[in-house]
This record gives structure tokens, C-alpha cells and sequence, in this order.
């Protein structure tokens, strides 16, 4: 089992599903490696998951969310890609989420570093998409999503 290099960190995720599509994010880095990702990312300190999950979203996909509830939470090794290198324990807590009916897929104003696209995906092409954690990415796929609120370790 990896060992984190540095204190765990809390992370939200945002499931945001419309029909037989999902929103995500298109994420891009310098060595030429492309991933999608939902929605979210790191609680800030003193910030709840609420109001970390409601700030993400507005920062990287530009609008509101509502959260409906909690559906999952997992441990999750995350490489580091800053020097000296190594893991992270990350935490991720997964919300079902919706947006306003009128939302329109598009970069929020503060997007992250390596985000170049936010887009509805096909629940079809989720398989292939390269989702990770790789256990995540298999019940996204699903047709409604049902697996115990605590996943456990996913790689």
C-alpha cells in the first residue's frame, strides 16, 4: 500500500448527470497527457464540504450547483506532481449535484491550471474516457449509480 507523502487532503466531486450525460471536466498537462476529472477539487481550510463543493463549482464550471446528497466516499493515492514527487492521501467525498436547466457547459472564471474544456460526456463513452480513480470512473458508468456510501481505497 503507498504511503502519503504529505498529510491527507479532503477533496469534493461534484455528479452532475442530465439524461444519459455527465458533466465533466477536459483536463490537459505539459507532457502531453490528457484526463477528465468531475468537477471539484480541495477543501480550503475552515471551509466546509458544502461550501468547498459550491465554490469549486462556480470557479470551474461557472454556475451554482445544489447539492442533493452525499452519495460516495473514497481513500485515493493521488500521484504528485510537484517535486519531490511521491502520493497523496486524498479523500474524496462525491455529491449528486444539479445545475440550473439552462446551464451551458463552458470554463468558469477560475479554472484550474490544466482545464481546458468543461462538457456534457456521453454515459456511453465513460468507460473509455479514462476517468480515475479507475474504480469511480466503473460506477459512473452505471446506469444509476449504487455502491456503499464508503468505497473504500480506489485505484
Amino acid at each position: 500500500m503507498p504511503q502519503s507523502a504529505t498529510a491527507p487532503r479532503n477533496a469534493v466531486r461534484a455528479y452532475i448527470r442530465r439524461g444519459d450525460e455527465i458533466l465533466v471536466q477536459h483536463k490537459k498537462y505539459e507532457d502531453g497527457r490528457s484526463r477528465f476529472t468531475l468537477p471539484g477539487g480541495a477543501v480550503d481550510p475552515g471551509e466546509t464540504l458544502a461550501q468547498g463543493m459550491i465554490r469549486e463549482c462556480q470557479e470551474e464550471i461557472g454556475t451554482d450547483v445544489e447539492i442533493i446528497e452525499l452519495m460516495h466516499v473514497a481513500d485515493y493515492f493521488k500521484p504528485l506532481t510537484t517535486e519531490p514527487g511521491g502520493t497523496r492521501l486524498q479523500v474524496e467525498f462525491i455529491f449528486r449535484c444539479s445545475v440550473p436547466d439552462d446551464y451551458q457547459a463552458q470554463n468558469g472564471p477560475k479554472p484550474d491550471r490544466q482545464q481546458i474544456d468543461v462538457l456534457w460526456m456521453p454515459v456511453a463513452k465513460i468507460p473509455e474516457s479514462g476517468i480515475t480513480p479507475k474504480k469511480v470512473c466503473e460506477w459512473l458508468a452505471a446506469e444509476d449509480p449504487d455502491a456503499p456510501v464508503f468505497l473504500g481505497l480506489v485505484e
